[in-house]
């Protein structure tokens, strides 16, 4: 299974649209060109078919993670007291 068909089936799966799978991947900020979003949902023997990297997919799994829970506040420490 290709990176390609993980972002396809993510797609299906979660309802998105490309105009929102743009959105979450702003919220990590990578841009991505709606056409060339069109690009990496193509089939594989389209001429104008882009391979979907490594960096895009784990930038839209880091950016569907805020999508979903929100941003993750900084760690919290208690002091301890002497």
């Amino acid at each position: 299974m290709t990176n390609n068909d993980i972002l396809k089936k993510l797609r299906v799966a979660l309802h998105l649209r490309d105009e929102e799978i743009i959105q979450i991947l702003a919220l990590v900020d990578f841009t991505v060109t709606k056409s060339e979003l069109g690009a990496i949902f193509r089939k594989e023997d389209h001429p104008n078919y882009k391979e979907c990297g490594d960096q895009l997919l784990r930038n839209f799994l880091n950016g569907l993670i805020i999508h979903l829970r929100g941003p993750m506040d900084g760690p919290k420490r208690e002091e301890k007291g002497e």
